[in-house]
């Protein structure tokens, strides 16, 4: 089965509260919970087409808030209030915040991950191995903190679980963006953006430090030892994250969402990712991962995280491409490049339009502020033009537009995920709990409505296993074919694309309407070796509407489509899925 990803911001997911205030206290502003995330809004999901939900935020981490036996952190190593969720303190913990109880905050967590399996899919939850909070102590498991032991004196040693900084003197303190912080004077540690600095800046990751994998990573790819170390001689941290992996697994987590998976050597992950499927061999790992980024491959961080054992790396070329349309002047027949078969990444990127990091489609700071009037053709073209893993973020599906509440992060287009926030158009969806959609603006309700139309469909045959044969080519000097009025060329906002399962003999074919206001009629021409690429016979053909099945077939001979082309009619900001039989 095709994996089809849900994002689920526990924080955000289930939080009812409306409205709120900037830099707001749970108690002001709500917070999602473990329970509320229920069965009504499980079995929507299940019926939505979601097989894998990632459960984010869930680690206890950093935070301004207190509760019973577990005080707050010192605000200077705190982004926002509720905090980040990825500067760990207790990796075998989960975030208070998120119980009905806190103090019985793991059964509520396990409890979760027991409806998920319930409702047919696979529960995830974030790796984040890079980097923990600086306030980082376990009190579930103190046999496994990090730092004990330490030889502080040198930058470097291969069994340190940090890299040091260099003190002028032995009383130099370590100088937050909003204080020092006294438990690191006279061994400051490095930040988990690899920043080497005593004063690091608003833009590091400044309430993290850096884990120690037992390789120098100012030396890059270089200076990673590439055989794996001799059986029990592998650094501690390796033990330790090894420790981690297994405890969730044996609570019911199916899988890990690793962040910042190419700031880790590989051969950690060859070994870590073996012994989990030792314990699990259907154990789902997803990479964040990116080439231009502080990498500790040579060559293709891609490929080298799936070598490792990874099932799908994030696909971040064809992300950039779409984003490129609205942003930097790009044209649809540029995306071919990140769709052709013969890329590896075309059965185990992940394709996406939002996650946590990234601006929310309808958010008016981002996509050239017409995000909100394409989402349904950037779906069909991002997520129908490969067999890839896919990823919704939740509120995707309704239209968020990062209005809630924020804090730390600003108006920046973005959910916050440091602080106590809303999603108020998803709210209309979540009902207080019911999760029936009963609030539902007409646009938002039509956009879920497509949403959940179209990840099903991702199951089809030709959508999940088949092949891509892109046909922007061959339209090139079709009339009306995607043209904005000044251009002389055709393709600028129509992509149109074959899929095709051999086996199965099963052949779509996706026409997407990327402009935001206009509707195009037009042709789409399918060339001979375009038919014999399918192995489509000669004589009447014919094409069923997969999204509207009350919809009139489109009929035509072999030889017309080459000729005159299929006619056509796709409104603006959508895209037609059509069943070529």
């Amino acid at each position: 089965m095709r994996p089809v990803i849900y994002q689920l911001f526990v924080r955000h997911f289930a939080n009812h509260t409306i409205g709120g205030q900037p830099w707001g206290s749970r108690e002001t502003n709500g917070c999602g919970t473990f329970a509320g995330v229920n069965d009504a809004a499980l079995d929507a999901l299940a019926q939505m087409g979601v097989t894998h939900v990632w459960f984010t935020g869930v680690l206890r981490h950093a935070t301004q808030t207190a509760h019973p036996g577990l005080p707050a952190d010192p605000a200077c190593v705190v982004k926002g209030i509720a905090g980040s969720p990825y500067a760990v303190t207790d990796y075998f913990d989960v975030d208070p915040d998120l119980a009905e109880n806190p103090a019985n905050r793991l059964q509520e967590y396990a409890e979760l991950l027991q409806r998920c399996r319930r409702h047919g899919m696979v529960p995830l939850m974030d790796f984040i191995p890079n980097h923990v909070s600086r306030c980082y102590r376990s009190s579930v498991r103190p046999d496994c903190s990090f730092g004990e032991g330490d030889d502080t004196a040198h930058f470097f040693r291969r069994d340190n679980a940090f890299y040091y900084l260099h003190p002028q003197n032995s009383d130099r303190e370590l100088q937050l963006p909003k204080a020092p912080f006294e438990p690191e004077r006279g061994h400051g540690r490095v930040t988990g953006n690899n920043a080497e600095t005593w004063t690091p800046g608003e833009c590091d990751w400044y309430e993290t430090v850096k884990l120690n994998y037992g390789c120098d990573y100012r030396h890059g790819p270089s200076g990673v030892p590439w055989q794996l170390p001799a059986p029990g001689r592998e650094p501690r941290v390796w033990r330790i994250m090894n420790d981690v992996l297994a405890y969730w697994q044996k609570m019911g987590v199916g899988g890990f969402r690793c962040d910042m998976a190419h700031m880790v050597p590989a051969p950690f992950w060859r070994w870590a990712i073996a012994r989990a499927r030792l314990r699990d061999e259907g154990v789902f790992f997803m990479a964040e991962g990116y080439n231009d980024h502080m990498k500790l491959t040579e060559g293709d961080v891609h490929d080298i995280l799936l070598h490792a054992g990874f099932n799908a790396v994030y696909d971040s070329p064809s992300y950039d491409a779409l984003r490129g349309l609205y942003e930097r002047g790009g044209w649809a027949n540029d995306l071919d490049a990140c769709n052709h078969d013969s890329l590896k990444s075309y059965l185990r990127g992940v394709r996406y339009l939002e996650n946590h990091d990234e601006q929310r489609l309808a958010a008016p700071s981002a996509w050239n502020g017409q995000g909100a009037d394409v989402t349904r053709a950037l779906m069909a073209a991002q997520f129908a033009a490969t067999a890839c893993p896919v990823l919704v973020y939740n509120g995707q599906e309704c239209g968020e537009d990062a209005s809630g509440p924020g804090g730390f992060g600003g108006d920046n287009g973005r959910t916050s995920i440091f602080d106590y926030t809303s999603l108020p158009h998803f709210q209309h969806w979540t009902a207080g709990g019911k999760f029936d959609g009963s609030g539902m603006t007409e646009r938002e309700r039509a956009l879920r409505d497509y949403t959940a139309a179209l990840l099903p469909m991702l199951q089809h045959p030709a959508l999940s296993k088949g092949g891509f044969y892109g046909l922007n080519w061959a339209n090139q000097e079709t009339p009306n074919f995607g043209r904005d009025a000044d251009d002389t060329a055709s393709g600028h906002y129509l992509y149109a694309f074959l899929r095709h399962y051999r086996k199965a003999k099963s052949t779509v074919l996706v026409v997407c309407n990327l402009h935001p206001t206009l509707d195009f009629t037009t042709r789409v021409h399918i060339p001979e070796n375009a038919r014999e690429w399918c192995a489509k016979k000669p004589g009447p053909q014919s094409f069923r509407n997969l999204l509207d099945p009350a919809a009139q077939p489109l009929f035509a001979t072999a030889e017309e489509l080459d000729a005159a082309g299929l006619p056509v009619t796709v409104p603006a900001g959508t895209a037609l899925f059509l069943e070529w039989a």
